[in-house]
């Protein structure tokens, strides 16, 4: 069965799970972490119009962010990526920052940017894309690396050219000279008015435009297997043994994200993929994930106090082992999630061409191709 969610730019999340699933894999690791060594960096900055009529952006984000992150595994090498959130448009914002506000730096903690979506609102209020972009171009500490790939993805629903103190022109140059792809998204009809501002924005930016229908709606195919997907997800949350200063705040952020997860359409079945994938790693606060990142990590040396309450009072040869027993429970359930997985794909694929949506299949197509080259241009190979 299919659910519309909604009008107003309801497709703009679809679009971000096609871009992400042309660049990049999603490590989940404390907020700020450098990259890691290992595979190319992918630096990726949302920027979301949150001004009053763009409820339907903010639901399509809680709803789409885990199919994104499930996207990812299609391309190969398999790099490092990180991600950073803006919002802007929102009337209490602060009028001196141009009613934008930074919501996470770039992070590879993918659970903190879930949360930090879920407390976002809608407000209306001045829509200034120059400003929000310059703000991601020069605030953000971006990879350094000449094969890194560096994108901003902004949206939004009225003129791009609305701020008075910051030039499209300007921030453009400063995003080339850094390497960064600005890609925009307008929530419009192509032949809007509007629409050129945005379209001009990213030919200057090196990037691509989008123009979305605001009638069409993002679609979720809800399958028979959701159910124990999303069990299974929150089951899995059990086998995670935090430690260190804030590995109990970041387990607790893992289970209250499970639980808004729960409540987006699909979203549930999609979070349990991710986090059955070797695309979810929380090495920086949980025991099972620290030692499958480093296999001579000893566990029986970290001090009692980082410990979570129930491995305190183990002695340090019963906690090695009972990091061993979780890690066998959690790949247990990761091969179930898989199993599961791979057949809600498929009933979603049949599903989809039981009702085919001419105008989405050619976006869908459009949209891939772009990015797809993108990624490609910096040594990525893309699945079709």
């Amino acid at each position: 069965m299919k659910r519309y969610l909604g009008k107003q730019c309801l497709a703009l999340l679809a679009t971000f799970a096609l871009l992400l699933g042309s660049t990049g894999a999603l490590r989940a690791a404390p907020a700020g972490d450098a990259v890691p060594d290992k595979g190319k960096p992918v630096d990726l900055v949302l920027c979301l119009d949150v001004s009053g009529s763009m409820q339907g952006l903010i639901d399509s984000a809680k709803t789409k962010l885990w199919d994104i992150v499930n996207d990812l595994a299609k391309i190969k090498p398999t790099p490092n990526l990180r991600v950073a959130l803006y919002s802007y448009g929102h009337t209490t914002y602060d009028a001196q920052a141009g009613w934008v506000r930074k919501e996470a730096d770039l992070t590879s903690d993918l659970d903190e940017i879930y949360k930090k979506l879920n407390a976002l609102t809608i407000n209306g209020g001045s829509e200034l894309v120059a400003r929000v972009t310059r703000d991601a171009v020069e605030q953000q500490k971006w990879a350094e690396a000449k094969d890194a790939l560096k994108i901003i993805f902004v949206c939004g629903n009225e003129s791009a050219n609305q701020d008075r103190q910051v030039s499209l022109a300007d921030v453009a140059e400063k995003a080339v000279a850094k390497g960064i792809i600005i890609n925009t998204i307008y929530c419009g009809q192509m032949s809007h008015p509007d629409a050129a501002g945005w379209k001009d924005y990213a030919k200057q930016c090196k990037g691509e435009f989008f123009s979305i229908d605001q009638d069409k709606g993002t679609v979720v195919v809800n399958t028979p297997f959701d159910k124990e997907l999303t069990e299974l997800s929150g089951k899995m949350s059990s086998t995670y043994l935090a430690f260190g200063k804030d590995g109990r705040e970041k387990a607790l952020n893992q289970v209250a994200q499970d639980a808004n997860a729960a409540k987006a359409p699909g979203a549930g079945a999609a979070r349990a993929e991710s986090k059955a994938s070797g695309l979810y790693r929380n090495a920086g606060w949980d025991l099972v994930d620290k030692l499958k990142e480093d296999p001579k990590f000893d566990v029986k040396k970290v001090p009692v106090e980082e410990l979570c309450d129930e491995m305190k009072k183990m002695t340090p040869e019963e906690r090695e082992a009972h990091v061993k027993k979780k890690l066998a429970e959690r790949e247990d359930m990761q091969k179930k999630i898989a199993d599961l997985s791979a057949k809600r794909q498929e009933y979603i694929k049949e599903e989809m061409k039981k009702n085919p949506n001419k105008a989405d299949q050619a976006f869908d197509a459009a949209i891939r191709g772009a990015l797809r080259q993108q990624a490609e241009s910096k040594g990525f190979t893309t699945k079709e």
